[in-house]
């Protein structure tokens, strides 16, 4: 039975919202690296050990293009090729040209400027839950408003569009859905994104697009960049700040420590970006046969990459399964690892170090306003999290 194919594990144990899909463990345990068996017949390899994960994000030959990968959760057929500016899509030196590029435009001026403008956002945000008072929907009153105003900051999109792009970057996010809806999605946005990229050709901003628009990109590339960091940024982030309160109240000691020492918010985020890796799953695809822990991975096979199991592998975090602020979680793979490293992972964490801290200390009693068994998850999606989370708190 060992040497047969498994499947991958999806469904998460009930009452476990913040684990992996039950059943990874056993397998990460079994051995780091098995073959599997996708929907559509494929046999390929399923990663859950973290050394060997990381080694495939660092390993050039694997390739992320879609069009060489198989799906892992459902038999959907060939997947197409990334749409233009979809860096995740792109190996080198396609990759390496476009990463260059927005990797100097994420200066320290600019972090810095964005770091006053996220403690200004969430300021707002908090004073008007105090204003209206819970319950609230945290979802829709903290933790989407923040990262899409700081997204449109940074890429200088009018942030009284951000609802419109929340509801698109949702479809895209989506692991089984109406293929029709998410193309209907992804033209949508990507037909705003291109107007935009015009009118900052003829007026060029102090923003990230304005900025690109001095560079050699075409305005097919530079509109599909744009599209790309829009939705990535957008549901990501939101749902770290909502998942990352639920489990912040769900460990009321760990709550308690940050709330006492904002100081920890650093150290706080890293921990919750391994305990929670809510971008859990990805694909490689392997270009040349691969020995790796001693077993090939014949050239065109496709790995499974558990991220959120490999970010819980006791042999490289003790205790992986507890929640700890304290614990130096360096080197975990949240923000992925290697040439596709979350490109705005400082962003992220300028986010979550302002907004985290400041709502548990403007309410310091915050707690569910519902059974934690009724909070609503996102499971069949690429990004975790949950879909609405209900908060309130006494006055003090």
């Amino acid at each position: 039975m060992q040497n047969q194919p498994v499947t991958l594990p999806i469904a998460r144990a009930a009452g476990c919202p913040f684990d992996p899909a039950a059943g990874l463990d056993r397998l990460r345990a079994r051995d780091p690296l098995v073959r599997m068996r996708f929907p559509d017949g494929h046999v390929g390899w399923l990663a859950t050990g973290y050394a060997t994960v990381r080694a495939i994000f660092a390993d050039p030959r694997f390739s992320s293009r879609y069009e060489l990968l198989h799906y892992p959760y459902a038999d959907i057929g060939q997947l197409p090729p990334a749409p233009v500016g979809d860096m995740t899509g792109m190996d080198a030196p396609e990759h390496t040209r476009f990463r260059k590029l927005l990797m100097g435009k994420f200066t320290v001026r600019r972090m810095r400027a964005l770091t006053s403008r996220a403690e200004e956002i969430t300021t707002e945000c908090l004073d008007a839950m105090e204003f209206k008072g819970g319950p609230v929907d945290l979802v829709e009153a903290f933790a989407q408003p923040l990262p899409a105003l700081m997204i449109c900051e940074l890429l200088g999109v009018p942030s009284a569009d951000r609802g419109y792009f929340q509801q698109q970057a949702e479809q895209l996010t989506t692991l089984v859905t109406d293929q029709q809806a998410q193309a209907d999605a992804m033209n949508s946005l990507m037909g705003y994104m291109s107007d935009l990229v015009l009118a900052k050709r003829a007026a060029p901003t102090d923003d990230l697009l304005g900025d690109l628009t001095t560079s050699d990109l075409t305005d097919e590339e530079l509109t599909g960049v744009g599209g790309f960091l829009l939705g990535a940024g957008l549901e990501t982030t939101a749902n770290m700040l909502a998942l990352g309160t639920f489990a912040l109240l769900s460990n009321p000691d760990e709550c308690a420590a940050l709330r006492d020492d904002p100081a920890l918010a650093p150290q706080a985020v890293e921990e919750l970006m391994r305990y929670l890796t809510i971008a859990h799953t990805t694909m490689k695809s392997a270009r040349e046969d691969v020995e790796l822990d001693g077993k090939v991975i014949r050239a065109g096979e496709t790995v499974v990459m558990s991220i959120d199991a490999a970010n819980r592998d006791p042999l490289r975090f003790p205790d992986p399964d507890t929640l700890d602020l304290t614990r130096r979680a360096t080197g975990h793979l949240g923000f992925g690892h290697g040439i596709h490293q979350c490109l705005g992972q400082q962003l992220a964490r300028v986010e979550m170090q302002v907004a985290l801290p400041a709502l548990v200390t403007r309410f310091p009693n915050l707690r569910l306003a519902t059974d934690p068994e009724r909070i609503p998850l996102r499971t069949g999606r690429n990004i975790y999290g949950v879909h609405s989370l209900p908060v309130t708190w006494d006055e003090v």
